[in-house]
């Protein structure tokens, strides 16, 4: 189709006509439009504060206070004086350095100036809570504390990690602030925490008394988040399409069965591979990660050298036969949980076909008291030092009387020396021994399902 030339300079002269009326209206459109635009790409860091940021609802299980906390959220909230990285090395997160004085006795840290609380408040020196026996403290000036132990103790400085948080739930530095803090009879009900960072989401954590209570709020949309300990629960949401389970392992916690070296059967060497033997860690193993020794293999002084378990409970039963002359002398007590009974159950089981006779005991919520065998989940530390487990001399801590001199030696060894590599070398020598003649079964780090809404 061809336009005439006629028809094109009726539209010229239009347009002509149209930007002359209209060239000023035009110009200061164009002007405003140009001078927002400016003013919101300037402005667009700071309006990320009010726009929505993606929430998460978390359920927790358990009674917490304000003054006992969940480590899930302190450690998001606060830091410690001292970071302790992947490597074993200290790295200063509150202070700009340290001091050891009178031989590991004497302890003088300097805080760095112009750090705040969440709230607002100036940190000092005064603000530091921590509680260690036997150490005392004293307060120099506003950026200066100091620690006298009454024994020297060189990695001393590795035990100022944990978060400081002061009353109510305000920490220092954390990645989180927490608001929002609701409670009810004395305990947390719940708490927002609040990101500090940018790309990180609001977390909204929901506490319930059981499991159950909190499965409940799961499949009713109340929570958007949780995690559970056992298979079965979480293999209820495998077909939830807007669910997404993921199984993780919980280097924090190793089952244990600790043996009590006041029973003579339990002393010997052979009774405790007899035992070891006797039980089948394929099938244990479907709770969680089979252990090879006390320390985790996420520890940056892990021996990756330990032998695995053997079952074998036809060389255990021979031993067993061979060490133990009397009935009496076979029955062993082994004392357990309610949330481990399954566990204890099976492990019976093996201990009778090999010849031991097992009286199974369930405790509610009483401390432990008279026991050959303790099945428990043990809260392992995150530093290898494990000098108040293990050390003959720690009465109270040391529950299975365990006495070995190499063990001690190298525990004590251990904490000598703050370097990470001359502490290596220790701890891989003291998980060998260990392993050789030791104080506990240490049978396997839980498996958690963590269950998320998509």
């Amino acid at each position: 189709m061809i336009i005439s030339k006629k028809i094109l300079r009726y539209y010229w002269w239009i347009s002509i006509e149209f930007l002359k009326k209209y060239f000023k209206l035009i110009i200061i459109s164009f002007t405003i439009s140009f001078i927002l635009l400016i003013a919101v790409i300037s402005i667009s860091p700071y309006l990320e504060t009010f726009l929505p940021k993606k929430k998460e609802i978390i359920g927790i299980v358990g009674n917490f206070d304000l003054n006992n906390p969940p480590e899930d959220i302190t450690e998001k909230i606060s830091n410690g004086l001292l970071f302790v990285n992947e490597k074993g090395e200290l790295i200063p997160l509150l202070v700009s350095f340290w001091e050891k004085k009178d031989n590991g006795r004497h302890y003088r840290f300097y805080i760095k100036k112009n750090l705040f609380w969440s709230d607002g408040k100036k940190f000092d020196s005064s603000d530091i809570g921590y509680q260690f026996k036997d150490v005392r403290v004293k307060i120099i000036d506003d950026h200066t504390i100091d620690f006298y132990l009454e024994k020297p103790l060189d990695i001393f400085p590795t035990y100022l990690n944990k978060p400081l948080i002061r009353y109510p739930l305000i920490g220092i530095g954390g990645l989180y602030k927490a608001v929002n803090i609701k409670e009810k009879n004395g305990y947390i009900t719940s708490v927002d925490l609040i990101p500090q960072k940018k790309d990180i989401p609001l977390q909204v954590y929901k506490f319930f008394k059981n499991e159950n209570q909190m499965i409940n709020a799961y499949k009713k949309g109340e929570i958007t988040k949780m995690k559970v300990t056992k298979k079965n629960v979480a293999e209820q949401f495998f077909t939830w399409k807007n669910t997404k389970v993921t199984k993780t392992v919980d280097y924090t916690q190793l089952l244990t069965l600790f043996y009590n070296e006041n029973n003579q059967v339990l002393k010997s060497k052979s009774i405790k591979e007899a035992i070891s033997m006797a039980i089948d860690y394929q099938k244990i193993g479907e709770n969680g990660e089979i252990a090879k020794g006390p320390i985790p293999p996420t520890s940056w002084s892990y021996n990756q050298n330990l032998k695995d378990p053997l079952f074998n409970p036809q060389l255990s039963e021979k031993i067993i036969k061979n060490e133990i002359t009397t009935t009496e002398e076979a029955k062993l007590n082994l004392v357990t949980y309610y949330e481990y009974y399954d566990i204890a159950d099976e492990i019976v089981m093996y201990l009778n076909k090999v010849g031991l006779k097992i009286n199974l005991t369930i405790l509610n919520y009483e401390k432990y008291s008279n026991f050959d065998l303790l099945l428990a989940l043990w809260k392992v530390p995150k530093d290898p030092d494990q000098y108040y487990f293990w050390h003959s001399t720690q009465k109270q801590s040391n529950i299975g009387k365990y006495k070995n001199i190499k063990v001690d030696k190298l525990l004590e060894d251990g904490r000598s020396n703050l370097n990470p590599k001359y502490r290596r070398k220790i701890y891989l020598e003291l998980q060998r021994v260990i392993q050789d003649n030791p104080p506990a079964l240490f049978l396997y780090y839980p498996y958690t399902y963590n269950i998320e809404r998509r």
